[in-house]
This record gives structure tokens, sequence and C-alpha cells, in this order.
């Protein structure tokens, strides 16, 4: 069963009413969504720390100084892509599936919408023209990198 819930780690922001959605399958995050309109003073970290992807959101008044910085080598392992998307332009309808392939519900998004999805499975149908963004880790394995399997149709969907 799915569960809109905040994430509990202390070190992710909790839930700001309905502009930042953690969507649950058997109590495991499989997708973090950020809607167009969240904001909030400073820095806003969604991810538990053991997500080998990060995500925030900063906002700073003008004139604030980001110290300088470089990023040192850190050895991590990865056992699972993360992938965010940023909606740029559209609207898109995201289905979400168990790790065993098995439909649980779907989501839709829109221009400024922001999503990471963490676990299990995922598709897309395209409801306006969309353009995006998809950052995730690499490099990319091709063929092995990931499974196909057959979705659901147009009558399955579940909107939540």
């Amino acid at each position: 069963m799915l569960q809109k819930n905040s994430y509990t780690n202390s070190d992710v922001s909790k839930k700001t009413s309905d502009m930042v959605e953690y969507v649950e399958n058997d109590g495991v995050v499989i997708a973090v969504i950020i809607r167009r309109d969240y904001q909030k003073d400073g820095i806003s970290f969604f991810t538990p720390s053991d997500f080998s992807q990060q995500i925030a959101y900063m906002k700073h008044p003008s004139g604030k100084d980001i110290q300088a910085h470089v990023h040192n080598q850190v050895a991590r392992e990865v056992l699972h892509t993360k992938e965010v998307l940023f909606i740029k332009k559209g609207k898109l309808r995201v289905d979400f599936y168990s790790d065993q392939q098995k439909y649980l519900e779907s989501r839709i998004l829109q221009a400024g919408d922001v999503i990471l999805l963490a676990r299990g499975g995922h598709g897309f149908k395209v409801l306006e023209e969309v353009e995006m963004f998809e950052v995730k880790q690499g490099p990319y394995a091709g063929d092995q990198d990931k499974t196909r399997f057959q979705g659901i149709n147009d009558t399955q969907v579940i909107i939540k």
C-alpha cells in the first residue's frame, strides 16, 4: 500500500502541506515529488543521508555568500540507480511499480515539478508535450542498467 508520508529521518525536511510527497511501497520510499510551488528560506533536504542521490531545495537572499569548495574523492557504493526529473514544460503521468513489476498507482507532474525516483519501477505517459531534464548516476550500463516490462494501459490508471 502506498502512503503519502514525510520521511522520518532527522536529516530530512518535514512534509510541507501538499508541496512535498513521499511515495512509499511497504515502508520503502520509492519516489519523492517536490511540487513547483514549494518554497522555504534556507536549505531543505528531501532525502535521507543514505540515499545515493541527494535532492535539496535552496532559497537564499541576494548577496548571500556560499563558500567556495571542491568535492573530495569519496568511494560510494551504488546498488540501484536513482534518477531525478525536472519537468520544464508540459504534463507527464508517472506510473509506479513495485520491485516485482506490480502496478501500484500514478501521479501527474507538470512544469516546474521535480521527482526523485528512488526504488521500484516506473513508466511514463506524456499527457501534454513535455520537456524535462533527467539526472542520474553514471556511467550508463546499457541493457544491464534496466529491465523493461509491459506496463499498464490507460484503463488501469489510479491517480493519487
